[in-house]
């Protein structure tokens, strides 16, 4: 008997210090997916970037009034608005980052996003995201901007 109430207690023991270990893990993971973007876009290459975002048709944007779908869209607007004739990535730095886990497989994301531009201009504003964990990592599912 002594044997089976020291086995459970062993068992409920590992499980509790196993929780807080499965919740700083999706924080963590999720920063690196954010920071790695952050990196990916400083050094211009979009397709890493966009390795962040779930790709997927159902992947959403919204800026101001208008909301557009899909990861491949996605990447054509970045491109458009980035990389076209007389564009520039300039340089992205993320700030203020809250991650909020709303269970072991989602997330809610708030944050700032700032470019500094060759030309001195300085676009910069709110972002909000919402992470779901897939099977290859963290991703994000929606994407919601807004800046100056």
């Amino acid at each position: 008997m002594r044997a089976i109430a020291f086995m459970l207690g062993s068992v409920m023991a590992l499980a509790l210090t196993a929780q807080p270990q499965i919740a700083d893990a999706g924080p963590s993971a999720i920063r690196k997916v954010i920071e790695e973007q952050q990196q990916a876009w400083n050094r211009g290459d979009l397709e890493a970037f966009m390795a962040g975002y779930w790709n997927s048709p159902e992947l959403t944007f919204f800026s101001g009034a208008h909301e557009s779908r899909g990861w491949q869209a996605a990447l054509d607007r970045y491109k458009k608005s980035y990389q076209g004739a007389g564009r520039e990535m300039g340089k992205l730095e993320f700030s203020g980052l809250r991650i909020e886990m709303l269970g072991p497989k989602s997330a809610f994301v708030r944050g700032e996003f700032h470019l500094a531009m060759s030309d001195g201009k300085t676009p910069h504003g709110l972002f909000t995201l919402i992470f779901r964990k897939f099977p290859d990592g963290w991703k994000i599912v929606h994407d919601h901007s807004a800046g100056e």
